[in-house]
C-alpha cells in the first residue's frame, strides 16, 4: 500500500452508512437510494434490503416495522442508483403491509413485504443467550485478520483486500478460513456493530440491523463442506432474506449474531440466525436461503 493512504475514521464510515440509507424522496412511495461509495460489482444484499425498509418505514405513520420478506430477483450494478416503489397494500388498525419493489434500468431486482404493527403488550418468551463466549473486546476485528491473512492474497489484489473498509464492526468469535476452509459443524457466532454512534431514530438502527444481518451469514451453510467465498469454482448468492424485528436495539451497541444451518442441497443452503443485546434480550430473528453451486 502507499504511505499516503489513510483509511477513514470510524465516524466517517458510520456517517457513510446513515447516508446511504437515507433514501431521496422523489415523489409519494418513490425513492432513490444512493450508490456506495467506492462500490464495485455486484450490490450488496443488506444495503438493497436496508433501503428497501426505509422506504417502506417512511410510508406509515404509528406502525413500528416488525418483520420483512425478500426476494432478490437480479443482481444489482453498484455503478447505478436503486429506484424503490412503495405499494401500501394494506393498512388496518393493527398491522399494515407495505410492498417495496427496488429497480434498476426499469427492471426490478428485489421484491420485498414489510409489516408494520401499532406497539402493544403480549405473551413473552424467548432463547437464553448462548452462554460461555467471550466479548468482543477479547476478539479480533475482521479489519486485523485481514491484515493477518494478507499474504496470502495474489499481490495484485492485495491493497483492495487491506483498504476494505466497513461500517459495521465484525468479530468471529471463531474465525473462518477464507483460503484454507476446514469443514466444521455449521453453527457460529459473531459480535457485530456500527462502527461509530449514530443518531437516535428507531427506525434509522432497524434499518441499520437489517444491512448487517446480511452479514456473517450465508457463509453458515458452506462450513461443513469445506468451502468459503474464496473456493474456486464457488457460486454464492444470496436467493431471499426474511427478518423479524422482536425489541428496540441500538444497532451502534454490540450485538450477538448466532448462526445455523440446518439443511443444504441440490446448490442452495439454508441459514438461521438470532440477534441478541449483551444483555441478554433476543432482539431479532433472521432466515435466508443461498445459493452455493460449486462448480468443477
Amino acid at each position: 500500500m502507499t504511505d499516503d493512504w489513510m483509511p477513514p475514521l470510524p465516524a466517517e464510515l458510520a456517517a457513510g452508512l446513515v447516508a446511504l440509507l437515507d433514501g431521496e424522496e422523489l415523489d409519494t412511495d418513490l425513492y432513490r437510494g444512493a450508490r456506495n461509495p467506492g462500490g464495485e460489482g455486484r450490490v450488496f444484499g443488506g444495503q438493497v434490503i436496508a433501503q428497501a425498509l426505509q422506504a417502506a418505514q417512511r410510508s406509515v405513520d404509528g406502525k413500528v416495522a416488525h418483520s420483512l420478506h425478500a426476494y432478490f430477483m437480479r443482481a444489482g450494478d453498484e455503478r447505478l442508483p436503486i429506484i424503490y416503489r412503495v405499494v401500501r397494500d394494506f393498512d388496518g388498525r393493527s398491522f399494515a403491509n407495505h410492498r417495496v419493489i427496488a429497480l434498476q434500468r426499469g427492471a426490478p431486482i428485489l421484491n420485498m413485504i414489510a409489516s408494520f404493527q401499532v406497539p402493544e403488550d403480549g405473551l413473552a418468551h424467548q432463547d437464553p443467550l448462548p452462554a460461555d463466549l467471550p466479548g468482543p473486546e477479547d476478539l479480533p476485528s475482521e479489519a486485523e485478520l485481514r491484515r493477518e491473512h494478507a499474504h496470502l492474497i495474489p499481490e495484485g489484489s492485495r491493497v483492495a483486500f487491506l483498504r476494505r473498509r466497513s461500517p459495521i464492526d465484525i468479530r468471529p468469535v471463531h474465525p473462518r478460513g477464507w483460503f484454507s476452509p476446514v469443514a466444521r459443524p455449521p453453527i457460529s457466532h459473531s459480535w457485530f456493530r456500527v462502527v461509530a454512534p449514530i443518531a437516535d431514530d428507531p427506525a434509522l438502527h432497524r434499518a441499520a440491523l437489517a444491512y448487517a444481518s446480511d452479514m456473517a451469514l450465508m457463509a453458515t451453510s458452506m462450513m461443513p463442506h469445506g468451502v468459503s467465498w474464496m473456493t474456486p469454482g464457488l457460486q454464492a448468492a444470496s436467493l431471499d432474506h426474511a427478518l423479524w424485528l422482536h425489541e428496540p436495539a441500538r444497532a451502534d451497541e454490540w450485538l450477538l449474531y448466532a448462526t445455523d444451518s440446518p439443511w443444504a442441497g441440490h446448490g442452495r443452503g439454508i441459514n438461521r440466525g438470532r440477534v441478541f443485546t449483551r444483555d441478554g434480550r433476543l432482539v431479532a430473528s433472521v432466515a435466508q436461503e443461498g445459493l452455493i453451486r460449486l462448480r468443477p
